[in-house]
């Protein structure tokens, strides 16, 4: 919708995709924006709900069709807090069949609505650095978790149900915050797009407002010109403290982002252009 608004030649890109369900912030990328994807994926996501037990669904989630149905045990608060610690930390975790990745090119989530024999996907590392269960009927949990990109919030839903001897699926989704972009900070689509369409920006997160994390240098000119060449060594002795990744800043605007190779010399990660 958004690249059909603003012209077909513009670049625009986004933070993780959303259910079609789930509700919340999803920060979108556009013109020299999409170059930042790489660097603001990285940021953690959090995200409230609510899960049904006794009912698991193909696609884990309210829109599928019931896979398998199970006892809900009784459950109180020390259950609950017992729960959440087995699933906080790094664990490994079996995305959901109707998802987004891809085998041989084709996203899983295709072959599953074409009624092919699609073969789990294989697990993967995540971590979970903060979960909370509360009860709110005798089969419905709500929940709060803060976690790394790469966690599905639906496969949390069903090894919990799993967990309890049950089953389990995702009725309700809101992601609250997506690395450094809060729910707060959202408008609806329908104002985004009209600020999106504004020649000044007026109302749009800048460059380098985007990255409010990282450390940052400011340089003049003629600076700006070598590297805008590619020419690093321009950044000698420049890096700031803090180790790790830094941004690049000219004229107010963000130039580049850059990594360090030793204490005093960097190599550019990325050059910005903006308007």
């Amino acid at each position: 919708m958004v690249k059909a608004r603003l012209g077909r030649q513009s670049r625009v890109g986004h933070l993780g995709t959303l259910d079609p369900f789930a509700t919340g912030v999803l920060p979108i990328l556009v013109g020299e924006g999409t170059k930042l994807a790489n660097f603001l994926q990285e940021g953690e996501k959090e995200y409230y709900g609510l899960i049904v037990l006794g009912t698991e669904t193909d696609t884990l989630d309210p829109t599928g069709c019931v896979k398998r149905t199970a006892r809900v045990p009784a459950l109180d608060e020390q259950a609950l807090c017992a729960l959440a610690s087995r699933f906080s930390g790094k664990i490994e975790q079996t995305p959901p069949i109707f998802s987004a990745l891809k085998r041989d090119g084709v996203p899983l989530y295709k072959l599953a609505r074409r009624g092919s024999e699609v073969a789990p996907p294989a697990p993967r590392q995540v971590e979970i650095k903060r979960l909370k269960l509360a009860l709110e009927e005798p089969a419905r949990l709500r929940f709060e978790v803060v976690c790394s990109p790469g966690m599905y919030v639906r496969s949390l839903a069903r090894d919990l149900g799993v967990a309890l001897g049950s089953a389990a699926h995702l009725a309700e989704l809101r992601r609250l915050r997506n690395g450094a972009f809060s729910v707060e900070q959202a408008v609806p689509l329908a104002v985004a797009l009209t600020r999106l369409e504004r020649a000044d920006g007026t109302g749009l997160i800048g460059l380098r407002d985007a990255l409010p994390g990282l450390p940052e240098v400011v340089v003049e000119t003629r600076v700006a010109r070598r590297l805008r060449d590619g020419d690093s060594r321009a950044l000698d002795g420049l890096n700031p403290r803090a180790a790790g990744r830094f941004k690049v800043v000219v004229g107010g605007e963000l130039l580049a982002i850059a990594e360090p190779t030793s204490r005093v010399t960097a190599t550019i990660g990325r050059i910005f252009n903006p308007a």
